[in-house]
């Protein structure tokens, strides 16, 4: 049941910031808005107030509202003969339907930096305590050598280590390479040889490839003011961003396989694990999830706002709009590209569950 009230309420804030981007832009430039919904057609229930049906539709993974003049995911073609209506998207200045469409993507990432903003100042700032063992990851090299938690490791080859930074860097140079490891427990000196295994790892926004020993530095708290907690927030933000957009590169290229690609029942999970924990960890998780949200409906493929905002680039270099017709197509087509996307994610959510 937590999983559940987790995964509905994550979604349900995400959703409901991202329409509500589109939504207000719209209105502030006196566009027509029929439609705010929770939710992918068909229609479920609703109340209608003033010219706008708020409603709940029946596919719960998304939403959209409904803007005058505009082909969207309803794929309602009824208002766009003859010249725009001066309510209508149609008739707005290039720039101004360029925001419109922009706006839900800008709440996500000004959602999603608020919530840093606020954690890294509730729970301050993680760092390594020097070269002391927080964590051994079972099967690994470090823990086949005996290393344990509590342990502080002194030297790699005989040098000596300052900082958990230094001992990264060398243990990342060096996969498949033995290192002469020293460490210190209690008042103990121990040695092992260790052969890092060569595997990816995130780094600074990165993903990259190098030696892993599968240990975890030990975690010191350092209080923050607010000013350093928003400079903070923007690092991690900044990595968090790089890291989506690299995934995405390498997605595209084949360097990553489309098995990682990962759908609702997968986020239910982190949902309901991160709940868990309490709010903070489902804050963050649902930061995490903005950033990702309005990164990817940037991505130039029809139905997300990427793709509006490539059509509209169209009709700027040739001074006109597409027909109806081709608009269509291009949102038939992207809503055919959705949905296989959706279902190979649901696919590898349910090969994650019988294969662990």
């Amino acid at each position: 049941m937590t999983t559940l009230w987790a995964t509905i309420f994550v979604l349900s804030i995400l959703v409901l910031i991202h329409e509500l981007g589109h939504f207000l832009m719209a209105k502030l430039f006196k566009i027509r808005v029929e439609r705010f919904s929770l939710g992918f057609p068909p229609r479920l229930f609703g109340k209608t107030i003033g010219e706008t049906d708020y409603c709940i539709s029946a596919v719960p993974f998304g939403g959209y509202v409904k803007i005058s003049g505009m082909i969207d995911e309803s794929l309602d073609q009824s208002q766009l003969t003859g010249p725009p209506k001066p309510w209508e998207f149609r008739s707005k200045k290039w720039s101004q339907k360029c925001l419109v469409i922009l706006a839900g993507s800008l709440m996500n990432f000004l959602l999603a930096y608020t919530i840093f903003v606020v954690s890294t100042k509730i729970h301050g700032i993680e760092k390594p305590k020097g070269t002391w063992i927080g964590g051994v990851v079972p099967g690994k090299p470090a823990e086949k050598a005996g290393l344990r938690i509590g342990d502080r490791i002194l030297r790699i080859n005989g040098k000596p280590l300052e900082n958990w930074e230094e001992l990264t860097a060398i243990v990342h140079a060096s996969p498949n390479k033995p290192l002469q490891v020293e460490w210190a427990r209690g008042d103990s000196i121990l040695s092992a040889i260790m052969i890092p295994t060569k595997e990816k790892f995130v780094y600074k926004g990165d993903i990259r490839e190098g030696g892993i020993l599968g240990i975890l530095s030990q975690i010191e708290i350092h209080p923050v003011s607010w000013g350093n907690a928003f400079g903070e927030a923007g690092k991690n933000f900044y990595y968090l961003s790089k890291l989506v957009l690299v995934s995405f590169a390498k997605l595209v290229t084949g360097q990553e396989s489309l098995k990682s690609i990962a759908g609702p029942v997968f986020i239910a999970k982190m949902a309901g694990e991160s709940a868990r924990f309490g709010f903070g960890a489902l804050f963050e998780f649902m930061a995490i999830l903005s950033l990702n949200l309005a990164i990817l409906n940037l991505f130039p493929i029809p139905v997300l706002d990427g793709g509006h905002l490539v059509i509209l680039m169209i009709e700027g270099v040739l001074r006109r709009e597409l027909s109806v017709k081709v608009k269509m197509l291009i949102q038939q087509v992207g809503i055919a590209l959705i949905i296989g996307i959706m279902l190979l994610a649901l696919y590898n959510d349910v090969l994650r569950l019988v294969r662990p």
